[in-house]
């Protein structure tokens, strides 16, 4: 979810004020989603890199996400919607970490899609404690691996999407997006609309995907 910054730039607006609308995207595209009958949704919120930004803007981070979850867990939970945390999300303050287990074990059983937000997350070290995990199970192979990700109980990686124009992964999903196809887009963040989505869906529907073969 890129070009959260730049969209308040643009406006010359504080970066607090394109987080914010990037939240306000991300009901959006949560209702989007949930109406295009999509199995599982996931966002990549806050990376294991990001806490190199100014300690103010990762405080405005962290308070958005706080208000989100508790703004938002009615209408998720009533709506059948399971809320999962990928990455090192107990680093976090213990005051969000309670937060976020409270909403994952009150829609531990729902089934009608699963939203997943990357928190403190990297790939590369979700990778290392997969692979040590199943190093000390005493098999490294990519199953055992792929048993031991964040994402184990979750469905295999379709579709991946970036925002803002930028063309990489930056550390999100790099095992998971093996045979993803994927959509990148001029769109801000802030801007994105499940009109977007459904045009990434579109897309998608169109390839021929081969994984491999012929």
């Amino acid at each position: 979810m890129d070009g959260n910054g730049r969209w308040a730039k643009q406006r010359f607006m504080p970066r607090a004020m394109g987080h914010q609308r990037g939240a306000e995207a991300v009901r959006r595209l949560l209702r989007g989603a949930r109406e295009f009958g999509l199995e599982a949704l996931t966002l990549y919120a806050f990376s294991s890199e990001n806490w190199r930004r100014p300690a103010e803007e990762v405080s405005d981070l962290m308070g958005l996400l706080k208000r989100f979850i508790m703004s938002e867990m009615d209408e998720i939970h009533a709506n059948g919607i399971r809320l999962k945390i990928i990455g090192d999300y107990k680093a976090l303050s213990p005051e969000l970490v309670d937060l976020l287990e409270g909403a994952m074990a009150r829609t531990a059983g729902n089934k009608v899609m699963t939203l997943a937000i990357a928190l403190n997350y990297g790939s590369q070290q979700e990778i290392a404690r997969a692979a040590a995990a199943a190093a000390a199970k005493g098999e490294v192979t990519v199953e055992a691996i792929d048993a031991e990700l964040d994402t184990a109980d979750m469905p295999q990686l379709d579709l991946l999407i970036r925002t803002s124009g930028e063309v990489r992964l930056s550390n999100f999903l790099l095992w998971q997006a093996a045979y993803a196809e994927m959509w990148f887009t001029d769109v801000l963040w802030p801007d994105f609309k499940p009109s977007h989505l459904m045009e990434a869906l579109n897309a998608f529907g169109q390839r021929e995907r081969r994984f491999g073969g012929r």
